[in-house]
């Protein structure tokens, strides 16, 4: 196969395993990104998640992490659904609805790994699944793969930003996409609706006031009190930003059986939370992200939500 051949089917072994959007880059130091992400850190928006201070060069040029790396493959996979809890219950963040996509999408590109192995011969790389030092959404951006909003998410203009990103970094020449413009224009709609005011200027989030952090990534024992009338209900992660996010009004429910809702979980009510044991935490989040918490965590944030 010439060069586009081998690069058209890659990505359509990609949509045959489920991806919706596929975006290729060459792998390079992505100057700008580094100057923007100095800045955020300078500012100490990383908030106590000290690891996004660690491997600073790995995290800005892949082919320090993937050495004899050549392109970076982009990859969404669609969460998006209507499945909704049942009414006042604390609520998830949707991507946590179901089975744990770290697990769901790695599977899926190491298959696309392995089909690539078998049908152009030694390709050597790694799958990154929001697992390791890469920015996701700067390649997702340079792959043609969508935009970064205001939010900070990146917005792909035929389904919004409800999309899991993974890449697979390799030493393999190919055809490369072109980054895409910016359609947020005069939209404020996420800086308007974050009751937080975590969303700040040039498209950056302050963790420390991100309720998905505050509610997943903060691991101390209390939530700041200045908070309490902040949260919205929300017991893991949170999903406003993206929610009244005009170009999400294209999402379209995603086709994974794996991430599918437990009727379990959608039916559980209010009090049913508050009493909720450990074991029946671990039996209902089993192959959950909501794992990432911990049980100790969810009744941290769901003491915190009482009124």
């Amino acid at each position: 196969m010439n060069l586009s051949e081998r690069t058209q089917w890659i990505k359509s072994q990609a949509y045959q395993l489920g991806f919706d959007f596929v975006g290729i880059s060459a792998a390079r130091k992505l100057e700008e990104d580094a100057i923007r992400l100095e800045s955020w850190l300078n500012k100490n928006n990383q908030a106590k998640m000290s690891y996004m201070e660690r491997h600073f060069d790995k995290r800005i040029d892949p082919r320090l992490l993937v050495p004899g790396s050549k392109s970076v493959v982009s990859l969404l996979y669609n969460y998006h659904t209507k499945a909704n809890q049942t009414e006042g219950a604390p609520k998830l963040a949707k991507y946590a609805f179901g089975e744990d996509y770290h697990f769901v999408v790695k599977d899926k590109i190491h298959e696309l790994m392995q089909r690539i192995q078998e049908k152009i011969g030694k390709v050597e790389g790694r799958v990154f699944v929001d697992s390791a030092p890469v920015l996701d959404r700067a390649w997702a951006r340079e792959s043609g793969l969508g935009w970064i909003g205001k939010n900070s998410m990146l917005i792909n203009k035929e389904r919004g930003s409800d999309f899991f990103i993974s890449e697979l970094i390799i030493d393999l020449e190919l055809e490369y996409d072109s980054p895409i413009g910016d359609y947020c224009g005069t939209c404020t709609k996420c800086l308007d609706a974050c009751p937080t005011d975590a969303i700040e200027e040039e498209r950056t989030i302050n963790s420390e006031k991100c309720i998905s952090y505050l509610t997943i990534e903060l691991r101390d024992n209390a939530i700041d009190q200045k908070f309490k009338d902040q949260m919205n209900d929300w017991v893991f992660g949170c999903d406003i930003c993206q929610d009244v996010c005009p170009w999400n009004r294209f999402a379209k429910p995603h086709n994974e059986d794996r991430f599918l809702a437990k009727k379990s979980l959608l039916d559980l009510s209010r009090e049913g939370w508050d009493q909720m044991d450990e074991p029946q935490f671990r039996e209902l989040f089993r192959k959950s992200a909501v794992k990432r918490t911990k049980y100790s965590g969810i009744k941290r944030n769901l003491e915190f939500l009482k009124k």
